[in-house]
């Protein structure tokens, strides 16, 4: 089923339960990859190993061939915002600031997750923002758990929740333009996009069925952005590092099932995630 103000694809709960197989497959590669980040680790080998998690899962990559993309993995470093194609020259070092993101296709339905972390001795100052990244977007999850079980919850009150975390922070963060989150389910981006900014209650009503990737993105100094002549990595065009991060919600009569998460968001979330799961 379809909304028709935009081309938003509704779940039913046994699809919803797809997606959370999907979603676990994806937490599994990024604990894997997690686990390996460290200096002299290339993100080639990052790549491999997520790859080697989600084949031997049975599921497929979601990133690998789609709009020709080479890697089952985006890795982006430092200034790379988004999108950053693995390569075994990339070596990591001390200090460096990686997001990984990652999505996998289990019985045709998608999962896609990404985290920032640090290699080694990592500047602190880079992992409040990492942390600051993450905070928004819970806060923006929040938001649309609550929204859903009042049935007024709208599309923007996630991306006004997100920027309130960011613009409290101690930090001036620049809030990256032009990219967001997005609805998921059959396709790996899906209507409708979520910006990470902007005023609340505004856009389609936040209904049980519906499937978002949340991902914030920000950056130590501007929220400008580049694309590089490879035609896929997103850097900063002031060379600030930047972080970015993202789950996979899912929203249902009474609240929220983040499907990438292994507890479905309730460290976080509390009463917020639903009593409900399938």
């Amino acid at each position: 089923m379809r909304r028709q103000e935009q081309d938003i694809q509704l779940k039913t709960p046994e699809q919803i339960v797809k997606m959370r197989a999907a979603g676990l497959v994806v937490a599994a590669a990024l604990d894997a990859m997690r686990e390996a980040v460290a200096p002299g680790v290339s993100t080639a080998d990052l790549d491999a190993i997520a790859e080697k998690v989600i084949r031997d899962n049975g599921a497929v990559p979601s990133f690998k061939g789609y709009h020709g993309f080479p890697a089952s993995i985006c890795a982006s470093v430092n200034e790379q915002v988004v999108h950053g194609i693995p390569s075994a020259e990339q070596v990591l070092v001390e200090g460096d600031l990686i997001s990984l993101d990652c999505g996998a296709i289990l019985d045709g339905w998608h999962g896609d997750s990404a985290i920032t972390v640090g290699v080694g001795e990592t500047d602190p100052a880079l992992l409040k923002m990492a942390e600051i990244a993450e905070d928004s977007m819970w806060a923006g999850i929040a938001a649309a758990a609550r929204g859903v079980a009042n049935g007024r919850g709208r599309l923007t009150d996630i991306s006004f929740n997100i920027e309130k975390v960011i613009r409290k922070a101690a930090g001036r963060y620049g809030i990256v333009d032009g990219y967001g989150g997005h609805g998921i389910g059959t396709e790996m981006h899906q209507d409708p996009h979520v910006l990470n900014h902007g005023k609340p209650g505004r856009g389609p009503r936040l209904i049980a069925g519906m499937a978002l990737a949340i991902e914030p993105m920000i950056t130590m100094g501007s929220p400008r952005t580049q694309e590089l002549s490879d035609g896929w990595t997103v850097v900063t065009r002031d060379g600030s590092r930047a972080a970015h991060v993202e789950h996979t919600m899912a929203l249902l009569e009474d609240g929220v099932w983040v499907t990438t998460a292994h507890d479905g968001g309730r460290a976080r979330l509390g009463d917020l995630v639903t009593a409900k799961q399938p």
